[in-house]
């Protein structure tokens, strides 16, 4: 049991899980006086060697003095942190703080000595950087600031670790010892280090899931049917190239197979390692089988059982149950309550899922938390007609059930560097820690697309989900996704329209589309939907109902040639007669032109074209594919996995003249012009059933396409040379000090954004009619009157604001019409202001949101933003080009920029009023929440008529803490 320390209690909010190097888990916990035991036991296991880097000599045990002093803490001036694999200490680290002269000190000395020690079993897995980045934190909180560690140069691991940090450095050499010092406030390189990091060892403990040597399925019934029964067959008809194992704890002694698979009573029987193990008993029982894998030594679960948090409290739980034992051991669970996972490739061919057929094989990740909707998605990508017709493949698949341990975020990171992999898509039903979501978001989406759907936008989560809570609306959280590259769907036949395109047709280069066909109506609805998704469509060009296979040919080549294109959507509709098109000949016709022009996408749209869908399958196909201007490949000589290019790529260029230009036909023939020689199935086609849904996804893919131009360069965030931060930070410490807050008075509030260069307009308070006079005559007219009351604040339709008031008789009239028609000064709360230049209202906010992070908004002030809820959004720290964008964002922009003879306002004061209010929340968390509101934006300069800002404590971690897996 752990007990409280000397002067402080037990810092439970120091404990973490983190995921190590190689997949695995560990458990990051204080050192407390319980520990002595284990201490002892840990380091009996340590070499001679590890003792002797840890200690400069010799020191083959520990006295019962180092026992006592290494396990007791104070937890300020001495601490101690250990990670744990099945509650036994695999690495300690300790700091001792020190004063200037190098012996034990109390604060305010603010350095550190810091010392580790890793069990040689475990070295190499980044148990030590994980520990260093904890015990900085802890060091951070304690108001430390430097760390210093002497070393033995033979220690070259130890030094590396404290190296390859990406903290500033000091080093030194005396007496044979390497002495290192650094600072410990995080800089940019050692939050890169700390994202590279977390980034492998997440991808890694996904990649060992969906990738394992072996599995054994634990609740396979003797007896047909059944859940685990059932996962056991179809790993098996799926061909799974590792070893399979059933395992039934009711299996007779003497019954050594399953349906021909080795079968076991207890995963403890198995001769050699497993490295998943799907978890199908019920709920009650499962807390032994977690036990036994982890002593076995599994990687990880699949648990399809139910019964968790999605069944109520009690299942909530026995949820959190599963995860701390599971964790203990170091295994990452995938669920509960999950459908399962699938891997097509030919090196894996895993289906430990409860789908009964394996989807074909392709380049789409499938992340959905939903069973149900996991089904619905494989269905739909799997068959052929229906939703979207064609032929696409999945490269893996997961289905995450309740996500009590993997979620998408750890999906994410797998996926970013899959080679496998092209296009991501992901059905989300909440998102738990929506901050790292866009984090991983942002830089995924600049690789490949990813397309997600929400599902539960409008009421709560799920209840097997955890979610943080969030002050945020739905639209602000999608707004925020957008911003971070996300392709943002709202149904799953959206999703998957989108994937067919992305997967294999190239990005376009803008929204410029031909429209082409036999239909002259069909090619006026696609024209319609292109304008009403901000496209710009070029007039339909009608071939008419007689069109052959080659004037299909010849008008999409001409359109793909044509510089003023940038897509091409072509519509077609079955025709009747002997000189119809046949749906082979028309599909090989498209095929043929896309061949020789690969560099824009090109759509079909089709009305009941069976045929045409059936030959157009392999247009839609995301399987591995040769494209234009790579080298022929034969049966014998498949392309190699790194020279296919990248979805959103550029094409290769052709391999010779002949390749790259369109073949005449033969005169006297109907026949379109040979493809130039690749794989019948080179040049992809996606096709649609509505003009729609295919002008939606050519939508989507043109806001990405345009993202990812504007991702290369995302701009900077400036540097002011009037920013006070050292000076803001004083008067914020002292705020809190006094226990000023949540809510800063209107002086506080002046001077901490004064510091920040914001200057907000003085207003005098009015108490009577003799004080507003006074103040009127301080500020000098023109004047506004106002009144400050909630209910009337800024509320110049209902008479709380009269403006432009020149003198002191209508300033006395004004007074008295609004305290008659309102009541009492006292409720009314009246103040003065000086007039301000004329121009367009605004209002910006910052907030602190406790599951987004900082979120800058923006918006007109008034109704727009009030009733009609125009206003934009942008994650904080905002740099000079999301400014710029997200002025123009809103849909009332046009009043910023002379609609209708107006005088245009001063933007560019506009955008630099939003970077320094960007930089205040960004360079001090204590600041929760910012309104300016009103902001005059005048044609030349703006006036800050109102402001109100919010203090708070800040957090204990904050973002640039140190890696931690969800807690439970």
């Amino acid at each position: 049991m752990q007990t409280s320390s000397d002067r402080h209690e037990y810092p439970a909010h120091w404990e973490a899980d983190v995921v190590l190097r190689d997949g695995g888990t560990a458990r990051i916990r204080p050192i407390t006086v319980d520990d002595a035991d284990r201490l002892v036991s840990f380091y009996e296991q340590v070499s001679d060697e590890s003792k002797y880097y840890r200690f400069f000599a010799p020191y083959p045990r520990l006295s019962a003095k180092d026992v006592h002093r290494f396990t007791h803490h104070d937890f300020v001036d001495r601490v101690g942190l250990a990670a744990t694999v099945g509650g036994e200490f695999i690495a300690t680290v300790r700091y001792d703080r020190i004063g200037a002269d190098g012996t034990p000190a109390s604060a305010p000395a603010d350095e550190a000595e810091v010392a580790f020690l890793v069990q040689d079993a475990h070295q190499g897995r980044g148990v030590a950087s994980a520990l260093l980045e904890h015990i900085a934190a802890v060091a951070r909180e304690r108001g430390i600031r430097r760390f210093a560690a002497e070393v033995l140069p033979a220690n070259t691991k130890m030094i590396k670790v404290f190296t390859d940090a990406g903290y500033t450095q000091k080093r030194s050499f005396e007496d044979g010892v390497v002495r290192l010092e650094f600072g410990l406030e995080p800089t940019d390189r050692s939050l890169a280090v700390q994202y590279a990091r977390e980034h492998r060892a997440e991808a890694r403990s996904v990649q060992r899931l969906l990738a394992p040597g072996s599995v054994a399925v634990i609740g396979a019934g003797r007896t047909p049917g059944g859940v685990g029964r059932s996962v056991l067959g179809n790993i098996r008809d799926a061909g799974f190239t590792g070893r399979l194992y059933a395992v039934n704890k009711a299996l007779p002694e003497e019954q050594k197979e399953l349906d021909g698979i080795p079968a076991h009573r207890s995963v403890r029987d198995i001769d050699g390692p497993v490295d998943l193990a799907v978890v199908a008993v019920p709920a009650e029982h499962v807390p032994e089988v977690v036990a036994e894998c982890g002593e076995h030594g599994v990687q990880g679960l699949v648990v399809v059982s139910a019964g968790y948090a999605e069944s109520g409290l009690e299942g909530r739980e026995r949820q959190r149950a599963l995860v701390r034992q599971a964790r203990t051991y170091g295994m990452r669970i995938i669920g509960p309550n999950a459908f399962g996972i699938i891997n097509t490739s030919p090196r894996v061919r895993l289906n430990a899922s409860l789908a009964p057929e394996v989807p074909r094989p392709g380049r789409i990740g499938l992340f959905a938390q939903s069973g149900a909707i996991g089904v619905a998605l494989l269905s739909r990508l799997h068959r052929r007609g229906g939703g979207v017709t064609g032929v696409t493949g999945v490269s893996t698949f997961v289905s995450s059930g309740n996500r009590a341990d993997v979620s998408g975020n750890d999906v994410l990171q797998y996926w970013y560097e899959d080679p496998d992999t092209d296009v991501v898509l992901m059905y989300l039903e909440s998102i738990g820690n929506p901050r790292k979501f866009t984090r991983l978001a942002r830089r995924t989406a600049a690789a490949k697309p990813l397309v997600v759907v929400q599902g539960a936008r409008h009421g709560a989560a799920p209840q097997g989900h955890a979610v943080r809570a969030t002050r945020l609306p739905h639209a602000t959280v999608s707004a925020l996704l957008r911003q971070a590259g996300v392709i943002r769907v709202d149904t799953i036949t959206d999703l998957v329209d989108a994937g067919l395109l992305l997967a294999r047709q190239p990005l376009p280069a803008g929204p410029r589309v031909a429209i082409l066909g036999n239909s002259e109506s069909l090619g006026l609805l696609t024209y319609d939907a292109c304008l009403a998704e901000g496209l710009r469509p070029h007039p339909p060009q009608d071939l008419t109902t007689a069109a052959s296979a080659a004037d299909f040919h010849a008008a999409l080549s001409r359109a793909l040639a044509d510089d003023r294109c940038d897509a091409v959507v072509v519509t077609a509709i079955p025709a009747v007669g002997e000189g119809s098109v046949a749906d082979a000949a028309l599909a090989q016709a498209l095929r043929s032109a896309t061949a020789a022009a690969p560099s824009k996408p090109v759509l079909v749209v089709h009305v009941e074209l069976g045929g045409l869908a059936e030959a157009l399958s392999a247009a839609a196909s995301t399987a591995p594919q040769v494209r234009a201007g790579d080298a022929p490949q034969t049966a014998t000589q498949p392309a190699a996995p790194d020279q296919r290019p990248a979805p959103g790529d550029p094409p290769r260029a052709a391999a010779d003249a002949h390749s790259a230009a369109p073949h005449p036909h033969p005169a006297g023939t109907d026949q379109p012009p040979a493809a130039p020689q690749a794989p019948e199935d080179a040049h992809l086609i996606p096709a649609y059933p509505a003009a729609e849904r295919a002008v939606r996804a050519l939508a989507q893919a043109v806001t990405y396409a345009q993202w990812r131009r504007d991702a290369a360069d995302p701009g900077k965030v400036p540097e002011y040379d009037d920013v006070d931060v050292k000076g803001a930070a004083a008067l914020i410490d002292g705020l809190l000090a006094r226990g000023e807050g949540p809510a800063l008075g209107p002086d506080e509030t002046c001077d901490l954004l004064g510091h920040y260069g914001i200057e907000v307009h003085r207003s005098l308070p009015a108490p009577t009619p003799d004080a507003a006079a006074e103040a009127a005559r301080a500020l000098g007219y023109p004047v506004a009157l106002k009144a400050t009351a909630p209910h009337l604040r800024h509320r110049a339709d209902l008479g709380g604001v009269r403006l432009d008031l020149t003198d002191e008789e209508q300033l006395r009239r004004s007074y008295a019409e609004m305290t008659e028609m309102f009541g009492a000064a006292q409720e009314l709360r009246p103040v003065v202001q000086r007039m301000a230049p004329r121009g367009v209202d605004v209002v910006v906010r910052a907030v602190i949101d406790p599951a987004a992070g900082a979120v800058l908004s923006f918006g007109l002030a008034g109704a727009a933003s009030q009733l009609l809820g125009d206003t934009a959004h942008r994650l904080i720290p905002v740099t000079d080009r999301e400014a710029h964008s997200l002025v123009r964002s809103i849909r009332t922009a046009p009043l910023l920029f002379g609609w209708r003879g107006s005088a245009p306002a001063d933007t560019r004061a506009l955008e630099e009023l939003l970077l320094r209010v960007s930089r205040l929340v960004d360079d001090h968390p204590e600041v929760v929440a910012v309104t300016l509101e009103p902001v005059v934006v005048a044609s030349h300069g703006l006036s800050v008529l109102g402001a109100s800002l919010r203090l708070a404590p800040p957090p204990a971690r904050d973002d640039l803490g140190p890696r931690t897996l969800p807690a439970y």
